[in-house]
């Protein structure tokens, strides 16, 4: 899963009591963020293996510290932690922490079996990437679903929130239909953060707007 990720960010950011926007996109992705900061420095391992899945040629083949049930755990707890210390709130705290573990939680629906509970066998996934039937509605459904649910609590900018729809949706269609690597490669995390910075400095930029509109009401 990709952009579906950030749906329990927009969902969680609707809170008028949260930790924003922008910082729970961070939280949405943060276990990718860590895995291709891993990948770049060899402690996590992954190859292209083509016919994995229908919808994705990912090899998660090493991933024992941002892939396991455990790994996420801890660092859902760590984000909570760092939460607590900055809003001393512990909802905000748990609410941020709870955004992160979601991500292996998704992960679980779509992955075929790569992920662990910690970094062990067995492995887990259901392996939606194999049914694009359901994969596709699933992702992009979660998706606006979350993505409309923000807007009709906190009433940012339309225009703003529409972006911050089209920058998901074409960074989706690109991960879908993007010629695959033929091996992994620094470039391929440059490219993963390149994502990931581009969609939470937009969510950033519709978070601004949540101020503006309360200060005209």
């Amino acid at each position: 899963m990709f952009i579906g990720h950030w749906a329990p960010a927009l969902v969680a950011a609707s809170r008028r009591k949260s930790a924003g926007i922008a910082t729970l996109f961070i939280a949405a992705q943060l276990v990718d963020w860590a895995f291709y900061a891993l990948l770049l420095g060899g402690f996590e391992k992954m190859r292209f293996t083509p016919g994995i899945s229908a919808m994705n040629e990912l090899d998660l083949y090493r991933v024992p510290y941002t892939h396991s049930l455990l790994g996420t755990l801890v660092f859902a707890a760590l984000f909570a932690w760092l939460l607590w210390g900055i809003f001393r709130d512990r909802t905000v705290a748990l609410i941020g922490g709870a955004v992160v573990l979601s991500h292996w939680l998704l992960d679980l629906l779509v992955h075929v079996p790569d992920l662990t509970l910690w970094g062990q066998p067995p492995r887990l996934g259901l392996g939606l990437w194999n049914h694009p039937w359901i994969a596709i509605p699933l992702e992009l459904g979660i998706t606006g679903a979350a993505l409309w649910f923000y807007w009709d609590k906190r009433r940012p900018g339309l225009p703003k929130v529409a972006m911050l729809g089209l920058t998901l949706l074409v960074l989706q269609v690109i991960n879908w239909l993007a010629p695959v690597e033929n091996e992994v490669t620094s470039g391929t995390s440059v490219l993963a953060f390149s994502a990931y910075t581009l969609a939470t400095l937009t969510a950033w930029w519709v978070g601004k707007s949540e101020g503006e509109a309360r200060r005209t009401r």
